[in-house]
């Protein structure tokens, strides 16, 4: 079974922006030295709690502080860019870092409507002609533009040994389509999602279109996970981040708090069930439960590889849960 990660850069009570970034960096470290896959770090815009708002960047500075773990975007929210300066930043990245470089493609706004109105003036007119965008972006990658397209001409430069490898993320069937369609690997946001994974990824499969001779459906899933040595203390510190979100909600949630503010935050009766099913969608334990857990979820939906979201206040929590979860699974 592959491990990996998904880093939202979450900033805590006790950090600054900068902070949190820096810990993002250190997390990479971590993963691969761990043996962990990839590290993927996602893109959000004035979302409160959450450094980055430009993947690009930290992963040239991640990139220059690591040495083979594949890093990407989780994900570049192709509806606010144009293909060809998504292909440029890539194939920099790539250039620079061989062999090592994902672009997980989304749709998302990745933050408010006042947000995206800042970033985009046609954002859902961009989502409507995602299929193109998809097609577009893959035609720079690859070089292959039709001789009679206007941009048969034109290369993303610079051109790396190596192409970025392309992923299509999402949480419904229309998603996993369009990634079958192109021949893309499929990242399916299983927390974020309120349909039946098996059913979609079973039709990413069926409908799936090689491109290149050899090539097969590849798929991962992205699940929240706590872990620590008790049960008990991976709920203790899972509480930070539920009630973080209630938080959110609320437009309180600069930062992710304490433990102990945590357990002082009284919940109402609507909160509590709102808790409740975000549990459902969480995998919270000691490292025995986490790997029982990633073995349902590799029997239910066929997967050889699992994407680990942890959010804590504490850093060291985080760094910890990563670590418990690689020796029990990964060793």
């Amino acid at each position: 079974m592959k491990l990996s990660i998904l880093d939202q850069s979450p900033i805590s009570s006790i950090q600054t922006a900068q902070d949190a970034l820096i810990e993002s960096m250190k997390l990479a470290q971590l993963g691969e030295a761990l043996g962990y896959t990839r590290y993927w770090i996602a893109e959000h815009h004035d979302l409160p709690g959450l450094a980055c708002s430009a993947p690009e960047v930290m992963l040239s500075f991640i990139g220059a502080h690591t040495n083979h773990i594949r890093i990407g975007a989780g994900a570049v929210l192709l509806p606010h860019y144009k293909p060809y300066k998504v292909a440029e930043v890539f194939n920099m990245l790539s250039t620079l870092f061989p062999n090592r470089i994902d672009i997980g493609i989304g749709r998302s706004p990745g933050g408010s409507a006042e947000a995206t109105n800042a970033l985009n003036d046609n954002f859902l007119q961009k989502v409507y002609q995602i299929p193109q965008l998809v097609e577009e972006l893959l035609h720079f990658l690859h070089q292959d533009f039709p001789t009679v397209h206007e941009f048969s001409k034109i290369s993303a430069i610079p051109i790396p040994e190596a192409t970025p490898l392309p992923w299509m993320l999402g949480t419904s069937e229309k998603s996993a389509l369009l990634a079958a369609q192109n021949g893309l690997a499929y990242a399916f946001g299983q927390f974020m999602s309120e349909e039946d994974g098996t059913q979609i990824l079973a039709a990413y499969r069926e409908s799936f279109q090689p491109k290149n001779n050899g090539q097969t459906p590849q798929v991962l899933i992205t699940v929240p996970i706590i872990c620590a040595e008790t049960t008990e203390k991976a709920e203790e510190i899972a509480l930070s981040s539920l009630i973080w979100q209630l938080l959110i909600d609320k437009g309180k949630g600069q930062t992710i708090p304490s433990i102990e503010e945590a357990k002082q935050y009284n919940l109402s009766e609507k909160e509590t069930d709102k808790l409740s099913n975000i549990k459902k969608k969480m995998i919270i334990g000691n490292p025995k439960e986490i790997k029982d857990s990633f073995l349902q979820l590799q029997s239910k939906y066929k997967v050889d590889e699992i994407m680990i979201l942890t959010i804590t206040h504490s850093p060291e929590d985080r760094a910890n849960s990563y670590k418990l979860i690689a020796e029990e699974v990964l060793s």
